[in-house]
């Protein structure tokens, strides 16, 4: 379809006429489906044969990502780190070297070092910004790179299609996990990527109201990945299916706002004394802007300022007293929040000295969410 993303996020999966004429597809709780004879039961060819296998509900929320994502094959899972370990092992086995972004969500730096580890797949970590550069990370025995872009926490950008090339040259495979972005911003399939991940909890989802992930493949890793998704026995509920559908039909509306939130907030940030400097990638100063400039069509809500080094007490009454932004792990709802950032590298040590905290502007008037954390300068000014 060549309509634009408001357009298409409003009507991709839809099926009224199946439905008796509903607008939203039903949500359909169910395990078993009735085969109408043997024959049937036997061949597979129907179009639904066990809740896990798919749904209505299901096929209607992989349906329009299949069409946003430019994908072959999309799987859900309960949850955004289950997408990502999902993806991984989709295409690692035993006796396999993986290399994941030094900037990746920990908990995937978690899953490769505790899990993968134990199974026999060596995780190296590399320089997020390290570009081409990677080929000289690659061993006999490297099948896969695990992207993040923007970087967790710190909001470095990768150069997907230099990693990419360098990947496919190699016989490798690149993930991606695109949650920042989510494919209105992003489309990973386009830029080289094989395995493109979401945290669906996030902007997808939009309210803070649901737990899911998903992973979109292109041609040549969809039957890995739907063999892997389903031998792991994975799936999402019904009513989160239709939540996330609820979500979907909304996000063009409601990412340009969290975008336009963000970089004012970032802008306002970079002005004050507080801070050493703001991680935006949407920033002219920052360091990957001019790659985010040419591959994203936009950004989100999520950055990060680094505070000059001040003291726990300090950073309490900053953040204890704000009244609109939340101290909780998660972002993407209609929700500001703001939390410390902990800060784990390997490959190449960060650089800061100061305190990094991660902000997500929600859908909150900007000029309130600029005098709440005002307040909350000056009360931290009163401690230094």
């Amino acid at each position: 379809m060549s309509h634009k993303p408001g357009t298409l996020t409003g009507h991709l999966g839809r099926e009224p006429a199946r439905y008796h004429g509903a607008v939203s597809t039903p949500v359909y709780r169910v395990s078993t489906f009735l085969m109408p004879d043997l024959e049937t039961l036997e061949d597979g060819t129907a179009p639904y044969v066990y809740g896990r296998r798919g749904t209505p509900t299901s096929e209607s929320f992989t349906t329009a990502i299949n069409a946003l994502e430019q994908g072959a094959a999309t799987v859900v899972t309960p949850s955004g780190l289950a997408a990502i370990t999902t993806a991984i092992l989709a295409v690692c086995r035993a006796g396999d070297h993986l290399l994941v972004s030094d900037s990746a969500y920990f908990p995937t730096r978690n899953f490769c070092d505790r899990v993968l580890a134990r199974y026999g797949v060596q995780t190296s970590y590399f320089d997020p910004c390290i570009g081409n550069g990677i080929d000289a990370l690659f061993r006999s025995n490297t099948r896969a790179i695990f992207c993040e872009s923007p970087g967790s926490l710190t909001f470095e950008i990768q150069d997907i299609p230099a990693i990419a090339d360098v990947a496919h040259r190699r016989g490798a495979s690149v993930l991606m996990d695109n949650t920042w972005a989510t494919p209105l911003y992003f489309q990973p399939l386009a830029y080289g990527v094989d395995l493109s991940i979401q945290s669906v909890t996030k902007y997808i989802g939009g309210h803070s109201d649901l737990m899911m992930g998903y992973v979109c493949a292109n041609p040549s890793h969809a039957e890995r990945l739907t063999h892997t998704h389903g031998d792991l026995g994975l799936f999402a509920s019904a009513d989160d299916l239709f939540l996330a559908l609820r979500g979907l039909r909304t996000l063009s509306r409601r990412l340009p706002v969290h975008e336009q939130n963000g970089l004012k907030l970032a802008r306002w940030f970079s002005a004050r004394p507080e801070v050493t400097r703001v991680l935006h990638p949407g920033l002219d100063s920052d360091p990957g802007h001019a790659i985010w400039k040419r591959d994203f069509k936009g950004a989100c809500g999520l950055f990060a300022i680094e505070l000059k080094p001040l003291s726990h007490a300090a950073l309490a009454a900053f953040m204890d007293g704000l009244k609109l932004f939340g101290m909780g792990w998660s972002w993407g709802g209609f929700e500001s929040l703001i939390t410390p950032a902990h800060i784990v590298r390997t490959a190449r040590p960060w650089p800061g000295d100061g305190t990094v905290v991660r902000v997500h502007a929600g859908l909150e008037d900007v000029d309130d969410l600029i005098d709440d954390l005002g307040q909350g300068f000056e009360r931290m000014a009163r401690l230094l």
